[in-house]
């Protein structure tokens, strides 16, 4: 069925008709050939042509306000479409519009007529009002039919609509029994303030559990393109005055009928008083707040003065003379009047419809969401701009860790080629010692061998014997100085030992220090080895140097040449070793820097991560929980398991508590717990085994990583393996991880 094609029916359509077509629209609106739900809270009227969204209170008061309307420019058919909407809304989606508050199509105020006509003194007018509020409490009354509908008992049904929410009802009670009208009898206001007290008192939670009306269920009877005068504005007419001694008239302040309107719940803003050259004209108006609640509390403040038939129909009606004050919502007709009060509207406002309201509110609320996009999308190319920064700072940090291992790699290198270089020069030196060693057991032997032979020529004869005995003399002081020399020799030898064991010594006790400067230092040691080799068997030669062999002199000038050459080496290998050793301390400086910003950044990562922060010496307080639920309640056990951790944690930090005790490991001193120490075993016999091997784990990682401090420290650790990570782990850790969040990012 196309709605935009149809032809409009002549608005003096009959009844019979307006029902066919609204029966018609119903149930093709319950089999869903027009789509009135387009999101959870969002609705549209699929019998506009503008396709425009509404809340679920929305799209009922503008279907109510079309289908009620009595402008001819709206056919019977498309009346009979908005009734079938109200229709569907109501039954149908009810669900829908709970969240949203539906609007009611409740009247609030009923025009009651008189029950029975008496005048009566005030003492008569409370013990009409005690009386009534007795039947209602005992039940002679109706006044409430469902949990969220009222009646009243005090009021005809032929006139109005009988049924009404809480506050409504609440509302045309007081207004009725509060009213200063003379139409309404002193017996009927009594009867209504019995009801304003049965309700406040006896009804109380049934009102509060109902919902109150909406802020527009008094609009339902408006139209949407009624032209009010904005702000909201009352008029009042009729007010009493009186002449002055001047010739002036004056009346009451503004102030007091706002706050006598205020108690009767219309909450206006200001009363204006409006005042001519003859001073109070009898006229005032009445001025409301601007929002939606502000129009709400005119229509009010309009109908109550209807329902005592002081409205603004009455005051224009021809009869007669008037009493009392007239009250109404000032209009366009108002605004547009040549009198006083159409002046005054003209200065304070201009004429709206409701509809030209809601599509303001609509342009505001377009320009607010079009603002909140743009800021939106700026923050979005900011997080873009930032997210590049970071991944180009990530990339730099990428391409420094490598330039950085490559630098590392090359002086490593560069280390084992001095090493090896050292190494090999040592055993050099050592093989030519030991071939030195040899020459001279040689020349002993053939000395020794010549000796024996000048013993043989002795027997030749006297002068022989005689040269035999200069020879054996000679001989003799050769052997001294031999065994002299062999004598120096030996002690040479007996320091290089022990030079070579103090060397030894040194290493073993700087090996975990200076581990890559150790073959540099053998070096060294071999270098002065050869030095003190030298200088023995020059020392050998400067004994010898009586003899004037040229063959000695010749050497001994060789090996002190040699010997200055060894002195320059060691002199150029000390300078090298001074070298390496600045930059290895710079490089290890570097690294310890490095791994300490890795700690700091690994910190925020879960430990679930194969490599993370460790704290080392940390107590854990798991076992000492558990021994404690096994004495007390859960609350009372954390209680005290929480004492008992933080006092051994204090323990830990005592320095004056050392439970260790050294002993012989494989020929080495090491440090182990005392398992007998007072406190362990006091321990254990009370918490048990795994509070004991707690506070003992804590111990020995306070004693290895910080035994001075004796604090908790954070290191680099290795989950996977249980053990100190190296700085490479922890670097390809935190490449991997920065690689998947990148792939993810892509991804």
């Amino acid at each position: 069925m196309d709605h935009s094609s149809d032809e409009e029916i002549d608005a003096s359509g009959s009844d019979s008709e307006m029902d066919e077509y609204e029966n018609e629209a119903y149930e093709e609106l319950k089999d869903g050939k027009l789509r009135v739900k387009i999101y959870d809270e969002t609705f549209a009227c699929p019998f506009c042509p503008q396709k425009k969204r509404y809340l679920y209170k929305d799209l009922l008061q503008h279907a109510s306000g079309v289908g009620k309307s009595r402008s001819e420019k709206r056919s019977t058919k498309e009346k009979a479409n908005h009734l079938a909407l109200v229709k569907y809304l109501e039954k149908d989606l009810t669900a829908a519009g709970r969240t949203s508050k539906p609007v009611g199509e409740t009247d609030p105020h009923s025009d009651c007529s008189h029950v029975e006509k008496m005048d009566i003194s005030q003492s008569e007018m409370d013990n009409c009002e005690d009386k009534s509020y007795e039947e209602l409490k005992n039940g002679n009354h109706q006044v409430k039919i469902s949990d969220e509908t009222f009646t009243c008992p005090y009021c005809p049904t032929k006139k109005r609509k009988r049924d009404y929410a809480y506050q409504d009802l609440l509302q045309h009670a007081t207004g009725v029994g509060k009213s200063l009208s003379e139409k309404r009898t002193a017996k009927e206001k009594a009867d209504h303030l019995a009801l304003v007290k049965y309700l406040e008192k006896d009804l109380a939670a049934a009102g509060s559990s109902s919902k109150p009306a909406g802020k527009t269920e008094n609009l339902s009877s408006c139209s949407q393109n009624d032209k009010f005068v904005w702000p909201w504005t009352g008029i009042a007419v009729n007010l009493p005055t009186r002449r002055a001694e001047d010739g002036r008239f004056v009346g009451e302040s503004g102030s007091k009928f706002r706050d006598e309107l205020k108690s009767r719940g219309f909450n206006p803003t200001r009363v204006h008083p409006l005042w001519n050259f003859r001073g109070h004209s009898g006229t005032a108006v009445v001025e409301f707040k601007k929002d939606w609640p502000g129009l709400h509390n005119a229509i009010s403040f309009e109908k109550a003065y209807e329902a005592d038939q002081q409205g603004k129909k009455e005051w224009f009606a021809n009869s007669g003379e008037k009493s009392g004050i007239y009250c109404w919502v000032a209009r366009a007709d108002d605004y547009n009047s040549n009198n006083i009060i159409g002046e005054h509207l003209r200065k304070i406002g201009d004429v709206r419809t409701i509809s030209d309201l809601i599509e303001e509110e609509a342009r505001k609320q377009d320009k607010l969401v079009f603002n909140l996009t743009t800021v939106i999308e700026t923050k979005n190319r900011y997080l873009k701009e930032m997210e590049l920064r970071c991944s180009e700072t990530s990339a730099s940090l990428n391409k420094l860790v490598q330039e950085k291992e490559k630098l590392l790699h090359a002086y490593n290198e560069e280390i084992r080629k001095i090493q090896t270089g050292a190494r090999d020069h040592f055993q050099k030196i050592l093989n030519d010692h030991e071939k030195i060693k040899l020459q001279l057991e040689s020349h002993k032997k053939e000395l020794e061998m010549r000796g024996s032979e000048l013993e043989k020529r002795e027997a030749k004869n006297e002068s022989d014997r005689r040269i035999l005995s200069e020879e054996i003399e000679k001989n003799a002081v050769r052997n001294s100085s031999l065994e002299l020399a062999s004598l120096e020799q030996q002690k040479a030898d007996e320091d290089v030992l022990k030079l070579a064991e103090d060397q030894k010594r040194q290493k073993e006790e700087l090996h975990n220090r200076i581990i890559r400067l150790e073959k540099q230092l053998d070096a060294k040691q071999a270098l002065e080895l050869e030095i003190e080799r030298l200088r023995g068997a020059l020392n050998v030669m400067k004994h010898m140097e009586d003899d004037g062999d040229v063959e000695v002199l010749r050497k001994m000038d060789a090996i002190i040449k040699n010997l200055r050459e060894k002195e320059g080496e060691l002199n150029d290998l000390e300078a090298l070793n001074q070298t390496l050793i600045v930059r290895e301390r710079k490089s290890n400086d570097e690294l310890q820097d490095a791994r300490k910003e890795l700690i700091n950044g690994l910190k925020e990562i879960s430990n679930r991560a194969h490599i993370g922060v460790k704290r080392m010496g940390e107590l854990d307080s798991k076992p000492f929980l558990e021994a404690m639920k096994r004495k007390y309640n859960n609350e009372e056990a954390e209680d005290r398991a929480s004492e008992i951790c933080s006092l051994w944690e204090e323990y830990l930090k005592d320095p004056d508590w050392h439970p260790f005790k050294v002993v012989m490991v494989d020929g080495k001193h090491q440090e182990i717990i005392d398992e007998e120490d007072e406190k362990l075993s006091r321990l254990r016999d009370e918490m048990g085994d795994e509070a004991c091997m707690s506070v003992t784990t804590s111990l020995i990682q306070v004693n290895e990583y910080n035994p001075s401090g004796r604090y908790i420290i954070s290191e680099l650790w290795n989950y996977k393996e249980g053990k100190k990570a190296t700085l490479g782990e922890g670097v390809s850790f935190l490449l991997s991880r920065w690689k998947a969040l990148k792939r993810k990012r892509e991804g």
